[in-house]
């Protein structure tokens, strides 16, 4: 079984590489340079209330609006489809759209008209939304110019598509909270996430030791291996962290001063108890929908912190400041150099949205694709 992974693992890696460049090459050959005047067909899912996405969701048509001054329209190629879009169409995520609304956090289109006092984007740029929520799950889009960033060409269009959410929230842990120097550790649970996998990636670049928990599960090896070959140190399930308390003496290792917790309960606090003095917890997700305690002891003892990070938040404060700036640099960089991978995924076409609604909605399945929707099908 585990021999079986690996291979499933390796086709993964393989198909994500031909699937991001065959897609850029059919775009970039059918595209059409648009002009202020030319008519789009908008095709899109839309939801008129809140509730299960199978029921609520509807693929429907309009006509695209022309672009007025520094609008511009944004032809979309790729969208992601994350648990927040879910949470989004069934009305608990915090931020909520206008009904009826479209659903996508994220994406990346190229621009195929603009307005007539646009100043900083053309036709043919490529760009992901710099807003929220962005209303991505839609083949076009009227836009103003001052919710884009331009992306560069040579930037893959998954790795693209997918920037703002788990690479910039992975970034933006690992430099907000601790000071880090190479060499030190960072610990995380849900090590496999996408977040978590982008943590890997960039403590591997920046010259950090991950120490990654996951769940047990089947074809364990084969995830290590997978996860390994991401750039992480070690990779334990939590019951292999639970009963190794001296891990890190035993590793020569320094203990950790920052953790990371998309899990919550037994395993928020299993990485809590392992942080050194004046260490900090910073909590992102709540994957086992259990709520995150801590003993005393670790505030009069240890003088931890727990601390939470929600990346909407941080773009809406930061929205287009030099600090955003950098980390889209920064992260685009890695990228280019292929330090900075998107996690195995697969893409389809916008009339299968409901594939990619099950497999996002599968709380119980350990591994899998991340789904993309495709616009240019």
């Amino acid at each position: 079984m585990a021999v079986h992974m690996n291979k499933v693992m390796s086709w993964f890696v393989i198909s994500n590489v031909v699937n991001n460049n065959l897609l850029s090459k059919a775009f970039s050959a059918k595209v059409l340079h648009g002009t202020r005047n030319m008519s789009y067909t908008v095709r899109k899912l839309e939801f008129k209330e809140f509730g299960d996405p199978y029921k609520v969701l509807n693929l429907v048509e309009s006509k695209c609006e022309e672009p007025q001054n520094n609008q511009v329209v944004v032809k979309f190629l790729l969208a992601p489809v994350n648990p927040a879009d879910i949470n989004t169409v069934q009305g608990v995520y915090p931020i909520k759209p206008e009904l009826p609304g479209v659903p996508g956090a994220e994406a990346v289109g190229e621009i195929v008209a603009v307005g007539s006092q646009t100043k900083t984007l053309q036709v043919g740029d490529r760009v992901i939304c710099n807003t929220q929520p962005a209303s991505t799950w839609r083949t076009h889009a009227v836009v103003d110019e001052s919710d884009l960033l331009q992306v560069p060409k040579d930037i893959g269009l998954v790795e693209a598509a997918g920037a703002t959410s788990n690479p910039a929230t992975a970034y933006r842990m690992l430099k907000d909270f601790v000071t880090l120097a190479p060499g030190e550790v960072v610990l995380q649970n849900g090590g496999n996430s996408a977040v978590g996998q982008n943590v890997i990636q960039l403590a591997a670049a920046w010259g950090l030791v991950s120490v990654n928990v996951v769940r047990d599960r089947p074809d364990l090896p084969a995830l290590k291996s997978y996860l390994t070959q991401l750039g992480a140190h070690h990779v334990l399930t939590e019951g292999e962290f639970e009963k190794q308390r001296d891990f890190f003496e035993k590793n020569s290792l320094k203990k950790p001063q920052l953790a990371l917790n998309c899990v919550g309960g037994k395993s928020a606090l299993s990485i809590l108890r392992a942080l050194r003095n004046n260490g900090v917890m910073v909590t992102y997700g709540g994957m086992s929908r259990e709520p995150v305690t801590a003993p005393t002891s670790v505030f009069i003892f240890k003088d931890i912190s727990l601390r939470g990070f929600w990346m909407t938040r941080w773009h809406k404060s930061h929205r287009n400041t030099e600090v955003q700036k950098e980390m889209y640099k920064d992260l685009f960089d890695l990228m280019r150099q292929g330090k900075l991978k998107a996690p195995s995924h697969k893409i389809v076409p916008l009339d299968q949205y409901k594939d990619a609604i099950s497999n996002t909605m599968n709380v119980k399945g350990y591994a899998g694709f991340k789904y993309f929707l495709d616009f240019t099908s």
